[in-house]
């Protein structure tokens, strides 16, 4: 039918797959005070988990990064480049996008050239959010095991 559109989404079991990698992988580095968002592909939140060591803050924060990587379709990273490199952009977006988290944090979930989602990542310095977000998309490659085997994203 070309009046309806089907989009593809994460699913809540690949959603908590991705928490749990990034938390994992934040507690292997003993950091636990990240708040760690998994939102679909229109940015609505589908998992999310609050450290036992995160800030208040860190819980917007982190779904806002995921709303901004999952709205614009690129980390949130590239944002705060964007912004630092065209002095127009850095004076209309940060005000004229709602939402807008323009500091690293915040990734895609693209599986098979699309993005099905987004993972937002705050509590630590930026580059310390990067890196448990990335983390977070390993579970991308590991294969599916328990209630979700068989399962679609």
């Amino acid at each position: 039918m070309s009046d309806v559109e089907r989009i593809s989404t994460v699913s809540a079991g690949l959603a908590q797959r991705i928490i749990a990698a990034a938390d994992d992988a934040a507690v292997a580095d003993g950091q636990l005070r990240f708040a760690i968002a998994v939102v679909d592909q229109a940015g609505v939140l589908k998992g999310f988990v609050r450290q036992d060591g995160a800030k208040l803050n860190a819980v917007q924060v982190a779904q806002d990064k995921a709303y901004t990587a999952a709205a614009s379709q690129m980390s949130t990273e590239q944002w705060s480049k964007a912004l630092a490199s065209d002095a127009v952009l850095a004076a209309g977006a940060p005000t004229g996008i709602d939402r807008l988290v323009p500091m690293g944090g915040g990734l895609p979930i693209v599986i098979d050239d699309e993005v099905v989602g987004a993972i937002g990542v705050s509590g630590g310095h930026w580059s310390d959010d990067v890196h448990v977000a990335a983390a977070g998309l390993t579970a991308l490659d590991r294969p599916q095991i328990g209630l979700d085997e068989g399962r679609d994203l």
